[in-house]
């Protein structure tokens, strides 16, 4: 295969180096991974980061010199192996993997062998019978209602001398909340992407997947004001379509809109008892749509969730939030 587009994800150049041949089968599994799978750049760089420590394991271990490739070496016990062993970390102290992250291993070697099996690079696949535990089902973090009731008026408050920023950050947050969308989704939005006569907003979400999510009228206020006093302030020749922009001008970006959402939670009052992140607000979202009575198909939808097992999670956060109220409220509990 001839050299890689330029959008596709390269191996990391920072990691030892591999074998020639292991080298071009990388940037082969980049290349699928980016433009037949659709996967997003920072999942890509994973499944890399995780399968150069798988190689580097079969290297060490003598595995695939006959080969001519590391890859060609792998075998059963040697995924098994490469997962019990430990993780060193930047010259930290080697550690006993959790067991999401051999979870998180597990699988991208698997999708790595699967894809080497159909390429023609190895007869048979060695990762078939390999078994890791399950992730771990821990229930998200939720604001209450309350509690993200004052997010967002801390956020209005902050808006209400119309500097430019304050506008976008509450645009920003209303929108997170009304729509459950993720964050990165939040900032790849462009301009066009909102419909301010439906009430909606066009997402593109994991593996490149459309969905068309509705939001209230205090996000649609919120984008009203951004957009005819904030957005214009900050625009510059170079800001192209985009919906939210920083401070310069460009595209915003994710750790900002994070960092937003943080400082914005960690001055909201009592209510707000915890570290708020656009994830929590998302969880939030969910939560309190399945406790209005919205079904679980609808906010599988709404979520962009490919398993219906996902949004299941959310039913679980309501009956504990159930029980809790209950313990607390009733005499005889």
């Amino acid at each position: 295969m001839g050299e890689p587009t330029q959008t596709a994800v390269r191996a990391d150049p920072s990691s030892s180096v591999l074998p020639v041949e292991d080298e071009r089968l990388l940037e082969r599994f980049a290349e699928h991974l980016t433009h037949e799978r659709g996967r997003s750049a920072h999942t890509v760089r994973a499944y890399l980061g995780d399968v150069r420590s798988l190689l580097g394991a079969v290297a060490a271990a003598g595995g695939g010199e006959e080969r001519g490739s590391l890859a060609r070496g792998l075998d059963l016990a040697g995924l098994r192996a490469w997962l019990a062993s430990d993780v060193t970390t930047g010259g930290r102290a080697a550690r006993v993997p959790a067991r999401s992250t051999t979870a998180r291993r597990a699988a991208s070697a698997r999708t790595f062998t699967a894809w080497l099996l159909r390429t023609g690079e190895v007869a048979v696949d060695p990762a078939l019978r390999l078994r890791s535990p399950r992730r771990p089902a821990s229930l998200p973090a939720v604001l209450s209602a309350a509690g993200a009731a004052d997010v967002l008026t801390t956020a209005a408050r902050a808006a209400e001398g119309g500097d430019p920023a304050a506008l976008r950050d509450v645009a920003a947050l209303e929108l997170l909340y009304a729509t459950g969308i993720r964050v990165g989704e939040l900032v790849g939005l462009d301009v066009d992407d909102v419909d301010r006569h439906r009430l909606t907003v066009r997402v593109l979400g994991k593996g490149a997947k459309e969905r068309v999510v509705p939001y209230g009228r205090p996000a649609q206020d919120a984008l009203d004001a951004w957009l005819a006093r904030g957005r214009p302030a900050l625009a510059v020749d170079g800001s192209g379509p985009a919906l939210l922009l920083g401070a310069r001008g460009g595209r915003w970006d994710q750790r900002s809109a994070r960092r937003v959402v943080g400082r914005t939670a960690a001055t909201s009052g009592n209510n707000v008892s915890r570290e708020v992140t656009p994830h929590t607000l998302r969880h939030s979202t969910a939560t309190h749509l399945l406790d209005g009575g919205a079904d679980l198909r609808t906010v599988q939808e709404l979520l962009g969730h490919a398993s219906l097992s996902t949004t299941q999670l959310y039913t679980h956060v309501s009956v504990e939030r159930l029980r809790s109220g209950y313990h607390q409220a009733h005499p005889r509990a």
